[in-house]
């Protein structure tokens, strides 16, 4: 694809994301195509904070939302916004929590105080056909700033 014909900051719909690691893959792609371009370098540890994000919300769409209905990637100056669509209505109570770990660990409960932590702009929709879209802004810095 010619750079011209390739969207600047609209937003990506990944292909064929059925996964945790496809959606990362996606994301990261995504993200450096646009960062590359502009000739700016991405902080590692800000692309490990991006796919840890990633990694929750689809594994959490997957297991809990009733499978994987979609998966957005949308490029800004500043970071990455995510949206992450599944099949179910429910809202996990603990989207909206302080970020705080979980006192006893039994196998799970990390994954939204991680999102709550290294994403920003949390919004949860309700999709008109069924389901839930999940929006997260993912602040990424430059290695220079």
């Amino acid at each position: 694809m010619r750079a011209a014909d390739r969207p600047s900051d609209a937003t990506r719909t990944a292909p064929t994301v059925r996964t945790a690691a496809a959606a990362r893959a996606h994301a990261q792609s995504v993200v450096r195509e646009r960062w590359d371009a502009q000739g700016r370098m991405l902080r590692e540890d800000d692309v490990v904070d991006l796919t840890l994000v990633v990694s929750e919300l689809v594994t959490n769409a997957i297991r809990h939302g009733a499978g994987l209905a979609g998966f957005d990637v949308e490029p800004t100056p500043d970071g990455v916004r995510l949206a992450v669509h599944d099949h179910s209505d429910v809202v996990p109570d603990v989207a909206y929590g302080s970020g705080a770990l979980p006192a006893d660990h039994h196998g799970s409960g990390y994954g939204w105080p991680l999102i709550i932590r290294l994403a920003r702009d949390i919004a949860i929709d309700r999709r008109a056909g069924g389901g839930k879209t999940i929006r997260v802004f993912v602040p990424l810095r430059d290695v220079s700033g």
